[in-house]
């Protein structure tokens, strides 16, 4: 199979699709690998690195996308690239397609196979595609808040931990999974007052068994967010429906009860944000913007600024599953579950129920397309 991975265009988007060890597992195995020029050099790898692993530098994205039968991206695509998009191409990246309903309607006009990297799961659960980059996200999270917590971001001038004889700020995650769990580990870990809030109990006794007095676990409903969120200095939402639009769980009543110059960091805006008041998606040029007096981060891809990173942790968890769909196309998704759930639009139909459900659009299940 021809792959091709082209230059991120999304603003301040500096990871890649692929590692140069990547490009040589993927060469071994047969495949032919055409990679637009400089798509690495925001990671850290130039294009005699891909070059010497086997890979073909092309110049133009259209050239990528022209001769590839699979396309290997990061972000989704944005209007300027949909021209590029075919019949019967596959596209695997992170899609995120219920905040996105121009997106999903190129693909299904163009036929496109959209494989979403967030809803290929596993039999227990869990999005092994998803995973490093809400791990890298999670643990930013704090990284970021400590920041907008100065003074001169326009937060209340509280240092996270505290120190000896002053109170340490108190950081409200809404949500235990990934992202929540590794933003609780490096709150806790700059000696900040933690609580977590979810719903799943099984969730919350594993986190209390692992971290003990050190994390407060609260059962989430409308009333513990809104008691949580009054007294937080840093709230972080960290909700994930797989494939669907995230709930609004913090009101903007929630947020107008908020102290002047708290922080706010919305992980879930990819799928739409849990924060009522983030209305929009910023950028890491323009992170933030006060609303109530409360400072809002909402970008989107925030692993984005850890390029090296990130790119290497995404490429270690992607590259199986780009191996078999390399080697047998879409037969890999007849044999793969994982990989099936994964698969969002094919032959022109939505085939992702969430998404289907989040933006009204008709649903079809992908075993009556197969």
């Amino acid at each position: 199979m021809i792959i091709g991975i082209p230059k991120e265009i999304k603003a301040q988007e500096e990871r890649v699709a692929i590692t140069p060890a990547g490009v040589e597992t993927l060469k071994k195995a047969g495949h032919s690998i055409l990679i637009e020029k400089n798509a690495g050099l925001g990671s850290g790898f130039t294009n005699e690195d891909f070059i010497k692993a086997g890979a073909e530098i092309l110049e133009t994205p259209q050239e990528v996308f022209e001769k590839a039968d699979m396309i290997l991206k990061v972000k989704e695509p944005l209007a300027e690239e949909y021209e590029f998009l075919r019949e019967g191409q596959i596209l695997f990246t992170y899609l995120h397609l219920a905040a996105e309903p121009k997106l999903v309607n190129a693909l299904l006009e163009r036929k496109v196979t959209g494989i979403a990297y967030e809803t290929v799961q596993l039999d227990d659960n869990s999005l092994p595609l998803l995973t490093p980059m809400s791990e890298v996200a999670g643990r930013m999270s704090v990284q970021i808040a400590s920041r907008l917590l100065e003074k001169y971001y326009g937060g209340m001038g509280i240092l996270m931990g505290g120190v000896p004889g002053t109170a340490p700020a108190k950081v409200v995650i809404i949500g235990g999974g990934i992202v929540g769990a590794n933003a609780a580990k490096m709150a806790m870990g700059l000696r900040a007052s933690v609580t977590l809030l979810d719903v799943n109990l099984d969730r919350m006794r594993y986190l209390n068994d692992i971290y003990a007095e050190s994390l407060t676990t609260i059962y989430s409903n409308s009333y513990t967010i809104r008691e949580n969120v009054k007294k937080a200095d840093v709230v972080i939402g960290a909700v994930l429906i797989p494939g669907a639009k995230a709930p609004k769980l913090v009101t903007e009543d929630m947020v107008q009860q908020m102290k002047p110059g708290s922080v706010i960091l919305d992980v879930a805006i990819d799928q739409g944000g849990c924060i009522e008041t983030i209305d929009r998606v910023t950028t890491h040029e323009n992170p933030t913007f006060v609303k109530h007096g409360v400072v809002h981060y909402s970008v989107a891809n925030m692993p984005g600024a850890v390029p090296r990173t990130s790119t290497m942790a995404l490429t270690n968890a992607t590259l199986p599953y780009a191996i078999k769909l390399a080697n047998k196309g879409m037969d890999a998704v007849k044999e793969n579950k994982a990989l099936a759930k994964g698969v969002n639009t094919f032959k022109g139909c939505l085939t992702y129920e969430g998404v289907a459900t989040s933006l009204n659009l008709a649903y079809k299940p992908l075993e009556e397309l197969l």
